[in-house]
C-alpha cells in the first residue's frame, strides 16, 4: 500500500522492519486484516504476489474505497507500522524518538473554556448509584 521512494529515503511498508512491526502490533485487528487479504487475493485470482507492481496498485486502488472495516484495518495496521518507523519520521523532518522523556512543548490554552462543561448537570447514568437510593 506504501510503495519505496529511494529518493526521498521512504522504506516502502513491505521493508522487513515494518513488517515484523506490524506483525507485532496487529492484535485485535487480526481478522479483519485476514479478511481483507482474502479479498485481495480473490480479486486478483489467487496470484497478487505474481502481479507486476503497477497491476497490484491499481487493483488495491479500485478495492480500497468498497473494501469497508476490512480494508479499513489493514489501512490502518499498515499506516500505524510505518509512520512509527524511525527512517519515515526523519525523512518527514521528525526527530526519530518517541515524544517522551524529552517530551513537547505545547502552548496553554484558555482554560476556562472548559467552565460551561463544569457547570452542567451531570447527564450520564452513574452506575455505583442503585436506583432508588439517595446520593
Amino acid at each position: 500500500m506504501i510503495p519505496e521512494d529511494a529518493a526521498l529515503g521512504m522504506p516502502g511498508a513491505d521493508d522487513p522492519a515494518i513488517l515484523d512491526d506490524i506483525v507485532r502490533s496487529i492484535g485485535r485487528d487480526l481478522p479483519p486484516v485476514r479478511e481483507a487479504l482474502a479479498a485481495i487475493v480473490a480479486k486478483a485470482g489467487n496470484g497478487f504476489a505474481g502481479l507486476e507492481r503497477d497491476t497490484r496498485e491499481a487493483l488495491i486502488a479500485k478495492w480500497y474505497p468498497s473494501g469497508g472495516a476490512p480494508a479499513a484495518a489493514l489501512g490502518r495496521v499498515i499506516l500505524s507500522a510505518y509512520y512509527r518507523d524511525d527512517r519515515v519520521l526523519v525523512a518527514l523532518g521528525h526527530e526519530a524518538r518517541s515524544p517522551f522523556p524529552t517530551g513537547y512543548v505545547l502552548e496553554q490554552g484558555d482554560w476556562s473554556l472548559l467552565d460551561a462543561v463544569r457547570d452542567r448537570p451531570p447527564f450520564w447514568r452513574d452506575d455505583r448509584i442503585v436506583p432508588g437510593e439517595e446520593r
